[in-house]
């Protein structure tokens, strides 16, 4: 017990990392400089309050947004609040920031992925050890986020993903494709013609029967002439 306990003030001194993972959770993350007061979870409203300037354009048919805010172009933006910042990407989920993308300019304090990956590390406490990410960059995946840094145009980028809310998206864009997918699949079966090898009718478009012909006894046709060709004769439940 006493072992435990002593482990688990440990994790917490460390930056919530354990075995060299990162353990800390989403709403633990702190406040950091480098987040320029943005922070997951943050509502429209609370960005707004953050940047009156910024528009926001209509959510898809998934619930999710997003805008992009470029200081350097947007002479009503305080660039002083945005010392060294190129632009910053916000996704938003039923209203709510998912992710954080921050492009910082050739002047930022930290130009190398490896400085970046220690100074950030340093700011939010973390401890964890970071991992390869594609040709330049590093990642590193916690309880229920992740975070990649990458030079892209000679400055650095950091991003913030929430991992629940990205879940969350793809659940429902896999639940509209499979509904699509149901509806055209249900649209063919009314659209085809049915025959029945048994007993040698077919049922045609629209006039499907309630229990259909065994597997083994099934066959589709284009046209009704195709059927009557091939010697079946159309059902007289039909009209």
């Amino acid at each position: 017990m006493i072992l435990a306990l002593v482990l688990g003030l440990l994790f917490c001194a460390d930056g919530y990392s354990q075995n060299g993972r990162c353990i800390m959770k989403l709403v633990e993350l702190p406040q950091a400089p480098e987040l320029l007061g943005f922070r997951p979870g943050m509502t429209m409203e609370q960005v707004k309050l953050r940047v009156p300037q910024v528009v926001f354009g209509p959510k898809d048919d998934f619930g999710s947004s997003r805008i992009t805010i470029n200081p350097d172009f947007d002479g009503r933006i305080d660039k002083l609040s945005f010392a060294g910042v190129r632009s910053v990407s916000l996704d938003f989920l039923d209203g709510r920031i998912t992710s954080l993308w921050f492009g910082y300019d050739s002047g930022f304090k930290w130009l190398t992925v490896e400085d970046f990956v220690k100074g950030i590390s340093q700011s939010l406490r973390l401890t964890a050890t970071w991992t390869p990410w594609k040709s330049r960059g590093e990642q590193l995946r916690c309880a229920d986020f992740q975070m990649t840094v990458t030079i892209i145009a000679e400055g650095p980028s950091f991003r913030i993903v929430d991992q629940t809310a990205e879940d969350t998206l793809a659940a429902r864009r896999e639940a509209k494709e499979e509904g699509e997918s149901a509806a055209t699949e249900e649209s063919d079966t009314a659209d085809m013609i049915l025959g029945d090898k048994h007993n040698k009718i077919y049922y045609p478009s629209g006039c499907q029967p309630a229990r259909g012909p065994e597997e083994t006894n099934r066959v589709v046709f284009k046209t009704k002439e195709e059927a009557e060709k091939a010697g079946y004769k159309q059902t007289k439940s039909c009209p």
